[in-house]
């Protein structure tokens, strides 16, 4: 059966960020993940981990100025000291949380820089990122998104992370694979999660169109969710979804699931 894990930068949002935590317990979740703890003070923010009982499953690398637009700098051949930094920032918070798996966003190339510098410099900080993450026991995913909500987005497809995952060469980067921007880009869920299962770290969920829970569009969760079981996946789910109403309310389809 496929384990959840709630995602607190979209599922309880009407609470504060730390009160989502006991929210996400209460609801039955065994795990949380989340956008980024940068924000927070890290001892503090252990405590409310510790005081909730859950998992902290992921999290992202810091990913530039989110409120600008950014949606990373790994491939932006000008921060390249920026991104090293915030590599280092983002284990020191792993570590104090438990978290196992860091994801990097590759991020919009500036319009100055050609693809294959950005390419070239996304697969450099790549090779840094997976070196040190694994040096302290931590694996790193790379997640595509789609380019209808982020124009210009560096690696947008799975065939794309997956010439990234090669391009890189290490055995501690693998996919993330959100099924929401799959379907987006490419559709053909089921067998790409078959075939590319052994390279893929973490899956995330939510329904097309809207974004919102399963049940609301057209992916055929039932069918996809017992296919993970099918071939074996064993990592967390994760339920990156904006509620089409109260988060609590939003909970119905993983009825006979937890």
């Amino acid at each position: 059966m496929p384990r959840f894990a709630a995602n607190l930068s979209f599922l309880f949002t009407e609470r504060p960020f730390f009160e989502r935590f006991a929210a996400a317990k209460a609801a039955g979740f065994a795990a949380v993940e989340f956008h980024f703890p940068y924000e927070f003070d890290r001892a503090a923010l252990a405590e409310v981990v510790l005081t909730s009982g859950l998992e902290v499953v992921l999290f992202n690398l810091p990913p530039g100025d989110w409120a600008a637009g950014e949606r990373g700098i790994a491939c932006h051949p000008r921060r390249v000291a920026e991104f090293q930094d915030g590599v280092g920032r983002a284990i020191e918070y792993a570590r104090l949380l438990g978290c196992p798996r860091l994801n990097c966003l590759a991020g919009i190339a500036p319009g100055e820089v050609s693809h294959d510098k950005a390419w070239e410099t996304l697969v450099e900080n790549l090779r840094f990122a997976a070196t040190v993450t694994a040096r302290a026991g931590i694996e790193l995913v790379l997640e595509p998104l789609n380019t209808r909500d982020t124009p210009g987005f560096l690696v947008a497809t799975t065939r794309t992370g997956l010439a990234v995952l090669k391009a890189v060469g290490s055995d501690n980067l693998r996919l993330q694979y959100d099924i929401y921007h799959a379907q987006v880009m490419e559709g053909d869920l089921a067998r790409t999660l078959q075939e590319q299962l052994p390279r893929i770290g973490h899956i995330q969920l939510a329904d097309n169109p809207g974004r919102h829970e399963p049940g609301t569009g057209e992916i055929n969760f039932p069918f996809l969710l017992r296919h993970l079981d099918n071939i074996g996946y064993a990592g967390w789910v994760g339920c990156e979804y904006k509620p089409s109403r109260r988060s609590e309310d939003s909970l119905g389809w993983l009825d006979g699931w937890r």
